[in-house]
């Protein structure tokens, strides 16, 4: 997973010209502005309700939220700093990149859990209230970070046993591979990502399924759920892509060898930015009761303004 996917476009060979790159900076700069922005208003709303803080459903919503504010900055800021300082130190780059991996993998978790609520408030509604607590959902969280933790702080462990101390202070390009480039890294990675879409993919099937059958005889909510676990799955596509990077970039190399460098940032913006902005479509317009607090939030910051 190549948290600045479109960034491996500037080897030298396909440095872009100058109002091209400013082009390409200032679209993502804006894109991360608006989608934070639209986040934090989601923040705010969830923040000044009460009733928020007592469903599982919501407190996994906004974390996912804060999770996808985490994972635009840092993977605008690793896009920024590749044409603006082009090679950084070797710890600070790693640094990023560990974070934004966190919150990469984060993600397909995130939603699969999000998923299995769902499944679980419509299939086995009396025993709703009994599994899917606020103390369960919160220990769940913690479950989905140390998940992320234990996938990823290996590279690290393994790049201090095996580089030299010299490694750490020299200036790199910043991508996941220039830093963390131990052969068993890049195989754990493979195997990592393998595990990772046939679990996810499982529950977004499993929950779909299950709820596909129980909306044919049940009530709209149930259809409702089975749309946004569609949602969910469309999600996770578009998240899961950034598993298969090494081989999408070979192959655009191959199919758009002149247009190396404009193929990889329209993978970005697919890839890395437009799964973020599904999120407040989900549940910022499509679910009644935060729709309705997202309102009075709005009205009442235009009134003060």
């Amino acid at each position: 997973m190549n948290v600045s996917s479109a960034n491996v476009t500037v080897v030298i060979e396909y440095r872009d010209s100058f109002t091209k790159a400013v082009t390409k900076n200032v679209i993502v700069v804006v894109l991360c502005i608006s989608i934070n922005y639209i986040n934090a208003g989601l923040i705010q709303t969830f923040r000044n309700h009460q009733i928020f803080y007592m469903n599982p459903r919501y407190i996994l919503f906004i974390h996912l939220v804060v999770n996808d504010m985490l994972q635009v900055t840092l993977t605008v800021m690793l896009f920024i700093i590749s044409y603006t300082l082009y090679k950084i130190n070797v710890s600070v780059c790693g640094t990023f990149i560990l974070l934004a991996l966190f919150a990469t993998e984060n993600t397909p978790l995130n939603l699969a859990c999000m998923a299995v609520e769902c499944y679980i408030a419509i299939c086995v509604p009396l025993r709703h209230v009994q599994i899917c607590t606020v103390k369960r959902t919160l220990m769940l969280i913690g479950l989905i970070w140390a998940t992320s933790m234990f996938s990823v702080l290996p590279d690290l462990f393994i790049t201090l046993a095996t580089e030299p101390l010299d490694f750490f202070h020299s200036q790199v390009f910043c991508l996941r591979e220039t830093v963390f480039c131990n052969p068993y890294i890049i195989r754990k990675r493979d195997i990592t990502y393998i595990v990772y879409l046939i679990i996810v993919w499982f529950v977004i099937f499993f929950t779909y399924f299950n709820i596909l059958f129980t909306a044919k005889t049940a009530s709209k909510d149930a259809k409702k759920a089975r749309n946004t676990i569609l949602l969910h799955g469309f999600q996770v596509l578009l998240c899961m892509a950034t598993y298969a990077d090494p081989l999408l970039r070979s192959a655009l190399l191959q199919w758009f060898p002149k247009n190396y460098a404009d193929s990889l940032f329209a993978c970005y913006i697919i890839i890395q930015i437009l799964p973020r902005s599904i999120s407040p479509i989900i549940y910022g317009v499509r679910d009644k009761t935060f729709r309705k607090y997202l309102k009075r939030y709005l009205l009442c910051k235009m009134s003060h303004q």
